[in-house]
């Protein structure tokens, strides 16, 4: 189960990188971040292939999402100036909420 987990944190920082570079790709207009565009969403699908190997999709899925959408908020906000208003942050705790529910509480996890 630990080795799951690190392969769902490997999964969730290569897919925040890849978001990014997406991001500086300029719609895939400039190549190396659209290579490494690609080169860390195949990294991600395969760290979280890992995953599912031990972990209920539903549960590595919630996590892996949840997550990510977080990180990469605060990345677009602090490298990218785009704005969070209080909505968003809001919405962000209860996301992270979430996801500590699932690992704290849910009998799921220990599939």
């Amino acid at each position: 189960m630990k080795s799951a987990y690190l392969f769902l944190a490997a999964a969730i920082v290569a897919e925040v990188i890849a978001t990014s570079m997406l991001k500086a790709s300029d719609g895939f207009t400039r190549m190396w971040p659209s290579v490494a565009t690609v080169i860390g969403y195949g990294v991600s699908f395969y760290c979280l292939a890992q995953t599912l190997g031990s972990m209920p999709t539903g549960v590595v899925y919630a996590i892996w999402s949840g997550v990510g959408i977080v990180l990469i908020s605060l990345i677009g906000w602090v490298v990218f100036k785009q704005s969070l208003d209080g909505p968003a942050l809001a919405g962000m705790g209860l996301i992270i909420a979430g996801v500590l529910v699932i690992n704290l509480f849910s009998r799921s996890v220990a599939h």
